[in-house]
């Protein structure tokens, strides 16, 4: 994290830009861009210090929107570019905005590898289950048989779940929200903000126009509390309207049970410090590839581990104290041979 000044006082207005806001109405975006904003001001940091990088994408407009520094760089590569921003400017606190089209397809590779070298990036996918900003394609994570204009039969894909693409990289921080619950994110921003390392949050967000109501199972009244459960270290798994659901582990196979009738030792306990990737893919699972269970939110795993730019910082001093060379020396050494 950017070293921070208690000298500064800023409030949410100084991190709103005068661009235009060219969202549809009624965009969980929105929603997004607000709880950043009233988190910025809390972290102490310079804004001078804070980058936000994004792709392409109706996501990806987020660096317009703050008062800062920002690229909108090309289709799928937003890591690429904070990738070398923070390697050059290791006291940068490095955003990545990008979206489930532009991170998981063209971008896909991309996040696999700046996730397992543990870059200092906070990496912020916006989830809809849809191509936006191109009028209403598929993407990486639409369900199987997914109807839109270029799926008119329906899709053929299975979705790719990012949590577990995220924990099986090695992710240090994997979180996840909902774009309608904007308290619970401004907590997770505020975590991720200190963790130093990557840091992924996956956030279900609407739209309105192309996939509308994609995730209501977890926003409405009627539904989220039987469908989601909300991780707190240290706490028990319960969940429902009545707070009588919990989750137990059957080996690593969560099951539904009586918070009221079964015995509360039964009821699995959230550790998010667990070195152990395999309880976080449990729980990033839930829901997702197992429909009968809730989705887990929250921080599903926080661990600490080098950073990418620690063990740069460490073999370029390393390097620095070895014995100097000439040109010759170094063109010449190693494996060389003569031509004759």
């Amino acid at each position: 994290m950017a070293e921070t000044t208690s000298q500064i006082k800023y409030t949410k207005a100084d991190f709103e830009s005068e661009n235009d806001i060219r969202w549809c109405p009624g965009c969980g975006d929105y929603a997004i861009l607000s709880a950043l904003q009233q988190v910025m001001p809390t972290l102490g940091i310079p804004k001078e210090k804070i980058v936000f990088v994004s792709g392409i994408g109706c996501s990806s407009r987020f660096p317009h929107y703050m008062t800062c520094y920002g690229f909108h760089t090309i289709h799928g590569r937003p890591l690429t570019v904070a990738t070398g921003i923070k390697c050059t400017n290791p006291d940068l606190h490095m955003w990545v905005i990008t979206g489930d089209g532009d991170g998981l397809s063209i971008g896909g590779n991309h996040f696999i590898h700046a996730i397992r070298r543990n870059q200092d990036l906070k990496i912020i996918l916006f989830n809809n289950k849809i191509y936006g900003l191109t009028k209403g394609q598929y993407s990486p994570t639409s369900e199987l048989g997914k109807k839109t204009k270029s799926t008119p039969l329906g899709s053929i894909d299975n979705p790719i779940n990012p949590v577990s693409i995220a924990i099986a990289s090695g992710a240090t921080f994997i979180a996840r929200a909902v774009d309608k619950n904007v308290k619970h994110m401004r907590e997770i921003f505020t975590r991720a903000a200190h963790h130093k390392g990557t840091a992924f949050i996956e956030i279900y967000q609407n739209c309105l126009v192309f996939n509308d109501n994609a995730h209501e199972k977890y926003t409405e009244k009627d539904f989220k509390d039987d469908n989601s459960v909300y991780l707190e270290h240290g706490k028990p798994l319960v969940f429902g309207k009545e707070n009588d659901k919990a989750i137990k582990l059957k080996g690593f196979h969560p099951e539904i049970i009586s918070s009221k009738n079964g015995s509360i030792s039964d009821v699995f306990v959230h550790d998010e410090n667990a070195n152990d990737r395999g309880l976080a893919y449990v729980l990033g699972q839930m829901g997702v590839e197992n429909p009968e269970l809730p989705v887990a939110f929250g921080i599903l795993r926080c661990i600490n581990e080098p950073t990418y730019q620690d063990r740069l910082i460490e073999q370029e001093n390393f390097a620095k104290k070895q014995k100097k060379q000439t040109l010759e020396e170094i063109l010449n050494s190693g494996d060389t041979w003569v031509v004759k």
